[in-house]
């Protein structure tokens, strides 16, 4: 089955339905209906899932010969994702922000300290969303109208976090299964991570529903997701603190941007009062030097008739 392929047909046919305007808004309210339903869907099977997955990994388990090879992969698998989100958390995403704002990154992320604990308590980054507006707006100066429109369109788009966990986890299964990954491969993994992530729901393990797209799309076996459902309850929380982490750090830079531009208008505005009195005061003088000069004239003129009347 040709996952990516559903996934850019899907994208492209999003955005034909947005050209049609208010033609395709009823296709458009069917498709959001049927994505909230199925969330509903997926809510409930949450509840039970605990116990299909303790059978799922009962059984794989039983299946394996060497049960301690299993754990250990297990154990690699969590400690790379949590290396690799601490080293986007804590480096790549603060060093983007100081180099477009040559500010203090970590100072903005103590400012969201508190919404940061709520995520990875939580692990869900539509639980923390009104949390991590009231921090950036309080205590790192983000103004309502930014945040407010950036930080619940990250919830639901960005998801760097999401995406770093389904890419490790699909070549850990993939060295699970003795399968050997080409360039090709790891591409396409590449590709449908970021892709699917989009679409990942701000749910607790809502990462591990999109990772069958990717599996499917590399060729590598879906019933294997079971051993990364049994370790999820830990990955998912940092997962959602890197997730809720660059929906700040995007509202910041926003924000710094607004700043920047706000300040440039005030100079020009002062440049053009200035210029123009400049101007105004410069006209009179120069047409009054011809009026002097004509009531000059005028007195000059004007002697030789009086000499004349008084020598009669």
């Amino acid at each position: 089955m040709n996952i990516l392929g559903l996934v850019v047909f899907a994208i492209v046919f999003g955005i034909a339905l947005r050209k049609l305007g208010s033609d395709g808004e009823n296709l458009i309210k069917f498709f959001n209906s049927f994505n909230e339903a199925t969330m509903v869907l997926v809510s409930w099977i949450m509840w039970y899932a605990p116990f299909g997955i303790m059978f799922l990994v009962a059984g794989k388990i039983v299946e394996m010969e060497d049960v301690v090879m299993l754990f250990t992969s297990l154990g690699k698998y969590i400690c790379c994702c949590i290396v690799g989100h601490i080293i986007h958390g804590l480096i790549v995403l603060p060093l983007l922000y100081l180099i477009f704002t040559r500010k203090n990154p970590y100072k903005f992320l103590w400012g969201i300290f508190t919404a940061l604990v709520t995520a990875f308590g939580t692990a869900s980054s539509s639980a923390t969303l009104p949390l991590m507006m009231k921090c950036v707006e309080e205590k790192n100066g983000v103004s309502k109208h930014i945040s407010r429109f950036i930080l619940p369109i990250g919830a639901t788009v960005n998801m760097d976090g999401a995406a770093l966990f389904q890419c490790v986890a699909a070549v850990f299964i993939a060295q699970l299964n003795d399968f050997s990954l080409n360039f090709i491969q790891v591409i396409t993994i590449l590709v449908t991570a970021t892709a699917s992530s989009v679409g990942a729901a701000g749910i607790p393990a809502g990462g591990v529903l999109t990772l069958a797209i990717i599996l499917e799309a590399v060729g590598l076996p879906t019933n294997d997701i079971s051993l990364i459902l049994a370790v999820d309850w830990l990955v998912d929380r940092t997962c959602t603190v890197l997730n809720v982490e660059g929906d700040a750090f995007g509202a910041g830079l926003l924000q710094h941007y607004t700043d920047r531009l706000e300040k440039k208008e005030p100079v020009e505005e002062l440049n053009e009062i200035k210029t123009e009195p400049a101007a105004a005061t410069k006209e009179p003088e120069e047409e009054g030097t011809p009026l002097i000069k004509k009531d000059l004239k005028v007195t000059l003129e004007g002697l030789p008739s009086c000499e004349k009347e008084s020598v009669m």
